[in-house]
């Protein structure tokens, strides 16, 4: 690996991630999303079938682990051993940011991953900044050079704006999305990095045909509070402390979410999952599949692989309980369960106003 700026800052996000409370204090809202319990589900646990189509290929379990920095110093362990894990498991999987192999060819090996996930769900990774920099052509390179079934477009803004190297210019990055959307016929998915996606993002998306989206919300880490931590400049320090709980908290995105589009996107619900259960309540409200990173990380840096197949099978056990205590027995029986909203997202729902006047339902 290459000692760039780029890989140190990727090395120092990694570190803080695993080793301070970067969590968002407010949470996902997940837990407002109460699930009446059915006491006579009319169901065996053997015969509850998880699996689910993404990109054309069957998943056994309704799971992605999401993306996590790129160009760090293990980013190819990280990236081959998580790859591996996904195809034990049966599930999806993105790589780090490919931002680096547009400098450092070099470093390609770090995500080719094929090998270790033949038959599964492979996803590239790109910041929504560097279609501004580089050709829709030269993206969907990035897709090619790994192998992978698309890309996905990350969002983050407001991380941005909390590092002194940052970008501040966001204009026309819309245009952009599009002309890659177009370029790859449509294998993009477009992400936020944990301050989620807003009802007017949405719709913004909508427009422009993303058919693949993933909320990212708030409630898992807060890449602003992990800024603060690496800040060595005080007013950026200040900055990112101050906006630490900024975000769309997950399950409001969620369900605004397949509100807006309906049928028409595939919908990742991600930001701050840390359970079957959180994966279950995703789902109910309205996403396809849900993604998790940190944990997958944690796992990895404590335990491994093994770590990370053990995360990943209590996450399915978890999952499937909560199908057959509410008498689901597939996902698509899941996603009708009947739900309560309370509380906080109680008050997201009936409150929320974006531009034209409309309401989130509730």
């Amino acid at each position: 690996m290459p000692d760039t700026l780029l890989s140190r800052r990727k090395s120092e996000h990694l570190q803080i991630v695993a080793d301070q409370d970067v969590a968002y204090t407010r949470g996902t809202l997940l837990n407002n999303i109460q699930i009446p319990h059915q006491a006579l589900p009319e169901l065996s646990i053997d015969d509850i079938d998880m699996s689910v189509k993404f990109f054309g290929k069957s998943l056994k379990a309704p799971l992605m682990i999401t993306s996590m920095t790129g160009g760090a110093e293990f980013a190819g362990k990280l990236n081959h051993s998580l790859a591996e894990v996904a195809q034990d498991q049966g599930i999806a999987f993105a790589v780090g940011s490919q931002r680096i192999m547009l400098r450092h060819p070099e470093v390609t090996a770090d995500f080719t991953v094929r090998s270790k996930i033949p038959d599964g769900v492979l996803l590239g990774n790109i910041g929504a900044v560097q279609l501004q920099e580089y050709s829709s052509n030269t993206i969907a390179g990035l897709v090619d050079a790994i192998e992978a079934d698309g890309i996905c477009v990350h969002l983050n803004a407001a991380q941005e704006l909390m590092q002194d190297e940052g970008h501040r210019d966001f204009k026309g990055l819309t245009e952009k999305i599009a002309q890659l959307v177009e370029s790859l016929d449509g294998r993009v998915v477009v992400k936020e990095t944990g301050a989620g996606l807003s009802p007017e993002t949405l719709k913004q998306l909508k427009s422009i045909g993303v058919s693949y989206i993933d909320v990212s919300g708030a409630g898992g880490t807060s890449w602003t509070k992990v800024e603060a931590y690496r800040a060595t400049d005080p007013s950026l320090r200040r900055l990112g402390e101050a906006f630490s709980d900024w975000g769309v908290p997950t399950a409001f995105c969620i369900i605004a979410a397949r509100q807006i589009l309906k049928d028409k996107a595939f919908l990742i619900g991600s930001g701050g999952i840390l359970s079957g259960l959180d994966a279950a309540r995703s789902i109910i409200a309205g996403a396809d599949i849900a993604g998790f990173a940190r944990p997958a990380l944690l796992a990895f840096l404590q335990s491994g692989t093994d770590g990370v197949i053990a995360l990943i099978e209590s996450f399915t056990k978890e999952l499937k309980t909560a199908m057959l205590l509410t008498g689901s027995g597939k996902i698509s029986a899941l996603k009708n369960a009947p739900r309560i909203y309370t509380g906080e997202l109680r008050d997201w729902l009936s409150t929320y106003n974006w531009s034209g006047g409309e309401e989130i339902e509730d």
